[in-house]
C-alpha cells in the first residue's frame, strides 16, 4: 500500500526557512513522479515543485530562487527546502506521487507552514 508521510512544518518569522520532508513507501522514484503542493484557506491547491523519475526539477515562478526540490533515492524521501519565506506562503503542504505507468495518484495528509508577517 502507498503510503506519504509529511513532516517539517510549522510557525515560522517572514524570512526564515523551514524544510519539509515526505518519507514515500509503497512506491519508487523508479516509477513515480513526485511534487509538493500546497493549499491555502479559500484557494485551490496549487503546484509548487516537482521532481520527475528522470530527476528533473521545477519550482512555480512565486516561489522560484526561495524553494528547492530534492529527492533522496537511499531513503525514498523528497524534500522542501523553503528559505526567505513570506506571509504568502502559509498554507497546508501536501506531498503528491504519481505513478508513471498506472497514472494513480497518492496524497499525504499534509503538513502546516505557517508564516506570521
Amino acid at each position: 500500500q502507498v503510503q506519504l508521510v509529511e513532516s517539517g512544518g510549522g510557525l515560522v518569522q517572514t524570512g526564515g526557512s523551514l524544510r519539509l520532508s515526505c518519507s514515500a513507501s509503497g512506491i519508487t522514484f523508479s516509477i513515480a513522479d513526485m511534487g509538493w503542493y500546497r493549499q491555502a484557506p479559500g484557494k485551490q491547491r496549487e503546484l509548487v515543485a516537482s521532481i520527475t523519475r528522470g530527476g528533473s526539477t521545477n519550482v512555480v515562478g512565486s516561489v522560484k530562487g526561495r524553494f528547492t526540490i530534492s529527492r533522496d533515492s537511499a531513503k525514498n524521501t523528497i524534500t522542501l527546502q523553503m528559505n526567505s519565506l513570506k506571509f504568502e506562503d502559509t498554507a497546508v503542504y501536501y506531498c503528491n506521487a504519481r505513478n508513471s505507468f498506472t497514472l494513480r495518484a497518492y496524497w499525504g495528509q499534509g503538513t502546516q507552514v505557517t508564516v506570521s508577517s
